[in-house]
């Protein structure tokens, strides 16, 4: 595999596309975003991803109907169950018989249930900020924090509804707003950062497929080494909800960063590399 390179798989859904770094040997690191609707590019703004390739690849792809996948057009399915046959998908189109695998927020929802459907593909799993296991546990804090931000938003919910892109977009710019501790922080991620790369559509038919489903009793089941992380000052995962996640996986490990909201792998980089790095690297 070359050092850097970007492909696209085909599912019968459209392409799927793939974007491979780092090193050329090693246990591959499969990324799974956030969302669901966000693409994989704000995960690039942190240049955590480039320490932690230079001894193993690292694997980006833009989850179906997002970035460069191809859209989902009228009558598509786009079910947890898609989500999951992608990421099969893009393991067989690379040849990985087994990955590292580390999910974000909605990723790390992903990421519990590919784990629970495919356990022998996966050595190691990281949950950074999850989801819940079942998704309406999921504990948003943004109304305690943020009370004028929120009502905010409410008043955009008309516009959403409505397709209207406008309204999509200061909807995200306004979430973005709320989920990192450091202003600092925050605001060079705004600067970065492109509304347009979400799809309100992938998020709303995803969202409501995966709330059937309740993973809570697969977490027992796992035997992988688990690193469960997540920022104290998370508003859009409570801490409390990583806390059970790892309560739930007897072979976890529980991390948290103290200077970080939901992006621990943004606000508090060094110090991301090097525990996931070391979780990663022992024997």
């Amino acid at each position: 595999m070359d050092k850097e390179s970007a492909k696209f798989v085909k599912t019968p859904a459209g392409s799927i596309y793939i974007d491979v770094h780092g090193a050329s040997d090693g246990i591959p690191l499969l990324i799974l975003n956030g969302g669901p609707g966000f693409d994989h590019s704000y995960l690039k703004f942190s240049s955590a991803w480039e320490d932690l390739g230079s001894n193993r690849p690292v694997i980006f792809y833009d989850q179906r109907g997002t970035g460069q996948s191809s859209p989902i057009k009228e009558g598509d399915s786009c079910t947890l169950v898609d989500q999951l046959s992608d990421i099969e998908a893009v393991r067989n189109h690379l040849k990985f018989k087994q990955v590292d695998l580390l999910g974000h927020s909605w990723g790390g929802f992903l990421g519990m249930a590919y784990t629970a459907r495919h356990p022998s593909r996966v050595r190691r799993l990281v949950l950074v900020d999850s989801a819940a296991p079942r998704l309406q546990d999921t504990v948003f804090l943004f109304e305690h924090a943020y009370p004028e931000t929120v009502e905010r938003r409410k008043a955009e919910e008309f516009g959403i509804e409505m397709g209207d892109d406008e309204a999509i977009q200061r909807n995200i710019r306004e979430y973005f707003s709320m989920i990192f501790l450091s202003t600092e922080m925050r605001d060079a991620f705004a600067a970065k950062a492109d509304p347009k790369a979400y799809s309100h559509k992938v998020n709303e038919t995803l969202w409501n497929d995966a709330q059937k489903f309740d993973l809570t009793p697969e977490l027992s089941k796992f035997k992988q080494q688990t690193l469960v992380i997540t920022g104290r000052f998370d508003m859009n995962v409570a801490t409390s909800v990583a806390y059970g996640i790892h309560k739930a996986i007897l072979s976890s490990e529980f991390v948290v960063f103290e200077r970080s909201g939901h992006m621990p792998f943004f606000e508090e980089q060094e110090a991301f590399v090097l525990v996931v790095n070391e979780f990663l690297l022992k024997d």
